[in-house]
């Protein structure tokens, strides 16, 4: 059994395509639903409309906890199956929802097959590429789910544009999880012998207590997951807090649609180069400056007014999110055993996704009491101050370059 990109490039670039189907599954959402509880169900406190994302964000995260202890009872593949099954009726429930409380089930369900079916896939490709080549696998992965995102944002934005929010929008959920479903069943296979390869020749050791260690006891690890709860706390503000921002603005139902695909577009193509750089950079370095220009971004979106001002900021709060996100998944391999790993990534994402839930009800409360504006810097400062916190307390590798160092030698390369 054979660890690798190279030697595993079919299931994995299958796994890159399924991955998509499950980032397109979210983005069908992304730009619309804010505008459906507003004109559809007469929803006007922010709070009320943001309780879709602390249903989704609440039912993700406890999906994620669980998903190391299903992947070893069901096996990898059955626990992706499964997922699919679990986003079938989203799409219909949200097409003839008759209440907002069929849209909270409806996200209920789509929380649970988000950490069910992305968990799944982040799994099966660390263990398909090894050691090696583990960020850039990471990078390809979270390219293909949230330029998945960002498409179907701006096809749903657009679509809703022409035709209305209900029911033509959602037909593309329909397409992508039957299409996600069949290439599962059918495609798919197992990877259990890749992770019994690699915990062969793994010199990492074991944790003592995976849950304890991950949310906090680890330097590395505990700092990797308060990173990520706050990188979600903010992207749930963005979610769902920004396109009524943008309406404020007087921006159009297809302009919001265009704002809401920017972010996740830079932020899906940007992966590909960053995933690659945490093989080689210091992992700390690119949280801290990932961190770092998202907070600025954020607290520039409170002042701006026009369409080129938000689309430039947008694309500076994607490639720091960028900078992050495959590096989160990156550092908590590297600092894991294979057998730990899965749990391990399970207690991680079940702390990244409960910032969705975190985020809609702070941000929410925010807005409601002083404003959006308000909202928006108080989480972009949040956002700043746990760069800093993340660059006092983890440590790199010793093999890992510091970013620094990784720009001059390649400046050095290029002339």
């Amino acid at each position: 059994m054979k660890l690798g990109l190279r030697e595993n490039w079919r299931q994995f670039t299958l796994l890159v395509v399924i991955n998509a189907f499950v980032g397109g599954m979210v983005g069908m959402e992304r730009s619309i639903l804010p505008q459906l509880a507003e004109v559809e169900f007469g929803i006007a406190a922010k709070t009320a409309v943001l309780s879709f994302i602390v249903a989704f964000g609440i039912s993700k995260a406890f999906a994620n906890l669980f998903t190391g202890t299903l992947a070893g009872l069901l096996g990898r593949k059955r626990l992706l199956l499964l997922g699919w099954v679990l986003g079938l009726p989203v799409p219909f429930l949200l097409m003839y929802a008759p209440s907002w409380n069929w849209v909270i089930a409806a996200n209920i369900l789509l929380g649970v097959h988000q950490g069910f079916a992305w968990s799944a896939t982040v799994v099966m490709k660390i263990d398909l590429a090894g050691e090696r080549d583990r960020g850039l696998a990471m990078g390809l992965n979270e390219f293909a789910g949230y330029l998945a995102v960002a498409l179907a944002a701006f096809f749903t934005g657009w679509i809703a544009s022409e035709y209305g929010l209900r029911p033509y929008p959602f037909y593309l959920g329909v397409g992508l999880s039957v299409a996600g479903l069949l290439a599962t069943l059918l495609l798919v296979r197992d990877t259990h012998a890749h992770v019994a390869a690699e915990a062969a020749q793994s010199k990492a050791p074991r944790l003592a207590h995976i849950f304890r260690d991950t949310s906090w006891r680890h330097r590395n690890l505990g700092s990797v997951t308060v990173t990520g709860l706050v990188n979600n706390l903010n992207d749930g503000m963005v979610w769902g807090l920004l396109p009524m921002f943008l309406v404020q603005k007087g921006f159009s139902l297809h302009e919001i649609g265009i704002l809401a695909a920017v972010y996740p577009a830079v932020w899906g193509i940007g992966q590909l180069f960053s995933g690659r750089m945490s093989d080689f950079i210091c992992k700390k370095d690119l949280l801290l400056w990932g961190m770092l220009l998202q907070g600025l971004a954020l607290l520039g979106l409170a002042w701006v007014d026009s369409f080129a001002a938000f689309a430039a900021l947008l694309a500076l709060l994607g490639w720091g999110t960028a900078m992050v996100y495959p590096t989160f998944l990156a550092s908590i391999a590297e600092n894991t055993h294979p057998f730990d790993r899965a749990k391990s990534l399970g207690v991680f994402r079940f702390w990244r996704d409960m910032g969705y839930a975190i985020g809609a009800l702070l941000t929410g409360v925010l807005a409601d009491a002083f404003g959006i504006p308000t909202s928006i810097v108080a989480v972009g400062v949040l956002t700043v101050a746990t760069g800093f916190f993340v660059d006092f307390r983890m440590r790199c590798q010793t093999t890992h370059l510091k970013l620094w160092g990784w720009l001059t030698l390649t400046r050095k390369a290029a002339i």
